[in-house]
């Protein structure tokens, strides 16, 4: 019998990831994340309308070392990943 109590824990199941984002330290704990994820850690919240479209880039990825990411697409991250988000208004 094991009486260590993280011994039923997935190996990395507590990992955490330091991203930047816009320029600020977010420590996430998810190993992918989505554009919308990426959307909500830039503005707090993912706002879908005509009006709104948000655009983004990254750099220093896990599997892609740099590109862009839309909507429905996620990426692979690794702690220093950075992110720049834009947020454009179509008024």
């Amino acid at each position: 019998m094991n009486d260590n109590p993280q011994s039923n824990k997935a190996s990395g199941q507590d990992k955490t990831f330091d991203v930047i984002v816009n320029g600020r330290l977010k420590t996430v704990t998810n190993k992918f994340l989505s554009f919308i994820d990426v959307v909500k850690l830039a503005f707090g919240e993912y706002i879908e309308n005509g009006n709104r479209i948000y655009t983004m880039t990254f750099k220093k990825g896990a599997d892609k070392r740099e590109g862009t990411l839309v909507l429905g697409e996620e990426v692979r991250i690794k702690s220093g990943v950075i992110f720049n988000v834009t947020s454009t208004d179509k008024s």
